[in-house]
């Protein structure tokens, strides 16, 4: 959910020509005050052309950085959209080439970790597990790129990247209700997917949706929202998912997130040798789900009434698969938090552990503290990427040069609305968008889910994600049409060597599978 800039270094196999590039628009004083009459704002866009390597064939492409502006249902302008998408060059038909939408969470997040990490045509390198070390930092052709199975159009939400709300002041009556929630922000997406579609001549195109973290949601809501209008989806991918927040909301007599949490705790304590552990981490994780899900769920569920010698045997348990003491899981009634495992699990060594990637450690500040203060893999990769992205951007893609380029916004995630009513009871409770996706998947039975999950998540579980996909109420034929896939990494999947190629090769034989024309 975060990465920036790309410089191109001679081996990036980039060769650029700017085609357009519309003049950035002049600040504006405030309107009201100078009493003179706002000029109605205009999409923008530059165009280069570049080409990458993949596989050993090189493919060339057109890069437009844009922006779309979004209206109201009175034809008002409401935000302004930036995107950048790469269109593959020399193709017979490109009205019926795959196209793919893609997104990071947050929310309060750029594109920029799935475009600069993971699937555009350059890529940033950044330490696996480690911090990387300041600038220079290397941007290099990207062998991993999606552009060999489809077309990419990369979006920021709004409030981050480029993407600005339109206030009185810029032309608009747009305010932050409109865009910075569950619904709204879904809404948006499908207004921007929509005139992106029609404007670009791609309705007959094969269409997929591929979310990091909270992009997950926005894609439940968004393909459902869309395919409401007429578009359906071939595909959809969830990277790092979560679309039920009850699998990891924390909050008193909410236990099911101590259950979704545990394989994963148990795999980042192996992974920094708090515990031995098997070679086979996987079937040694089946182990620790099968305690979670059924001795341990069935502890938590009985709460005081459950008896000194079975409450004794799951102390034991927990300390064996988590490699915290007994003293510590007993002082914690059984129910260890997230940030008390990331503060708990390395404290001896002064260490606190990651949460976007548990494989992640960083210095404590206090090694007293009950909770962990810090995100050590924030604090390890946003460097490279922010300072890659601003610069490839400004240089290569011809856009922006006098913008401030928000790579994570801390006022769009405190200022969220979280309300969502999906399915038939309309009460307030936790976010829960897998009814969205059931809704979805059953109104179009051809649709097909491809859910991605590294073990080491400590932000959206593998756990968690198997659980709400058992729970969707689907019939066995539509739930045939969801598959899982996992990794030997953290919640950025693409920031582990092996994890990037893997990750690569399953979603182009997913798109290749979904698109009968292979094009």
């Amino acid at each position: 959910m975060k990465h920036p800039l790309a410089l191109l270094l001679a081996g990036t196999a980039l060769t650029l020509t700017v085609a357009v590039h519309a003049a950035d628009a002049p600040a504006r004083h405030d309107a009201k005050a100078a009493n003179v009459q706002v000029t109605p704002p205009k999409a923008e866009r530059s165009v280069t052309h570049g080409s990458v390597n993949v596989n050993g064939k090189r493919i060339g492409y057109t890069a437009t950085a844009g922006t779309i502006i979004l209206k109201n249902d009175k034809g008002q302008p409401t935000g302004s959209m930036f995107y950048v998408a790469y269109v593959k060059d020399g193709v017979r038909d490109p009205s019926t080439r795959p196209i793919a939408f893609l997104y990071n969470g947050g929310p309060g997040s750029s594109s920029v970790w799935l475009h600069m990490g993971a699937f555009g045509p350059v890529r940033v390198i950044s330490g696996d597990a480690h911090h990387t070390p300041p600038a220079p930092y290397d941007v290099v052709n990207n062998q991993y790129s999606l552009l060999d199975a489809t077309d990419l159009v990369f979006i920021d939400a709004m409030g981050t990247g480029f993407s600005r709300i339109l206030g009185k002041d810029q032309g608009g009556v747009g305010t932050p209700k409109d865009f910075y929630g569950v619904n709204a922000d879904g809404k948006a997406f499908a207004q921007f997917v929509y005139d992106y579609v029609s404007r670009n001549n791609r309705w007959n195109s094969p269409k997929y949706l591929i979310g990091e973290s909270y992009g997950t949601t926005r894609s439940a809501v968004l393909v459902n929202d869309l395919q409401q209008q007429g578009m359906d989806f071939n595909g959809v991918v969830l990277m790092s998912s979560i679309l039920n927040f009850e699998t990891a909301s924390f909050n008193p007599g909410n236990d099911l997130p101590y259950i979704s949490f545990l394989p994963s705790y148990a795999a980042v304590a192996c992974y920094h040798k708090i515990v031995q552990c098997p070679a086979d981490l996987a079937a040694y994780l089946d182990q620790v789900k099968n305690f979670a899900r059924g001795q341990y769920a069935s502890a938590l569920m009985m709460g005081s009434s459950l008896p000194a010698t079975e409450r004794a045997q799951v102390v034991s348990r927990l300390a064996q698969f988590t490699g915290l003491s007994p003293a510590y899981i007993e002082k914690a009634d059984l129910r260890v938090s997230l940030f008390q495992f990331m503060a708990e699990l390395q404290r001896s060594r002064g260490l606190v552990t990651g949460r976007l990637d548990g494989r992640y450690s960083g210095w404590a500040a206090d090694r007293l503290a009950e909770y962990a203060m810090n995100d050590p893999q924030s604090d390890a990769i946003t460097g490279p990427y922010t300072a890659a992205f601003n610069r490839y951007v400004r240089q290569t893609l011809k856009f922006g040069a006098d913008r401030h380029y928000v790579i994570l916004s801390g006022t769009v995630g405190r200022d969220w609305d979280w309300k969502h009513y999906g399915g038939r009871i309309n009460w307030p409770g936790y976010t829960n968008v897998a009814p969205d996706l059931a809704e979805a998947m059953r109104s179009n039975p051809h649709l097909k889910v491809q859910i991605e999950n590294g073990y080491y998540d400590l932000a959206t579980p593998f756990y968690g994600t198997e659980y709400t996909v058992e729970h969707m109420g689907l019939p066995p034929a539509l739930q045939k049409n969801i598959s899982l896939r996992f990794y030997d990494c953290g919640h950025m999947l693409y920031e582990q060597p092996q994890a990037i190629q893997q990750l690569h090769d399953n979603l182009v034989n997913f798109i290749r599978s979904t698109d009968q024309g292979n094009r």
